[in-house]
């Protein structure tokens, strides 16, 4: 049961780690690795399914958001939402593989849904950038 419950919050974590909120993941995900109690396949798993829930999320309230960019508290200025777009625009939809990177992957997420980039290949795209990071993460704390 501790086990379970354990992989449960390796999703709220890594799901959280996907949003704006300052979160990690990685260190959960290596620790529960190297403490040799967890599944690798599991915890690839579970992390990845967390992250990209975080992200999908990102991309439905960017779809969602811009009903509000006209009011005075909105947080971004036309003139940076404009800027955004037009750099979205310029690198295309392949920057969303680089969604895994901290600082510039979940603003990319959210830009996506105020884009309305097509659902599908959103999804295409961050599960193949969160789930390689994984991948790498583990890979490298097998060196330890």
């Amino acid at each position: 049961m501790l086990i379970l419950f354990s992989y449960f919050q390796l999703v709220i974590i890594s799901f959280l780690a996907a949003t704006i909120l300052p979160f990690s993941s990685e260190f959960v995900l290596t620790t529960m690795y190297l403490s040799n109690s967890f599944k690798i396949y599991f915890i690839l798993i579970f992390a990845s399914v967390g992250n990209i829930l975080g992200s999908v999320t990102n991309w439905y309230l960017g779809k969602k958001i811009t009903i509000f960019q006209n009011r005075k508290w909105f947080p971004v200025s036309s003139k940076q939402l404009e800027r955004s777009q037009k750099y979205f625009q310029k690198y295309g939809l392949w920057s969303l593989l680089l969604s895994w990177v901290p600082i510039i992957g979940d603003p990319l997420t959210l830009l996506a849904g105020v884009l309305k980039v097509r659902f599908s290949i959103f999804l295409l795209l961050v599960s193949i950038s969160k789930i390689s990071r994984y991948v790498f993460i583990l890979y490298l704390a097998s060196f330890v």
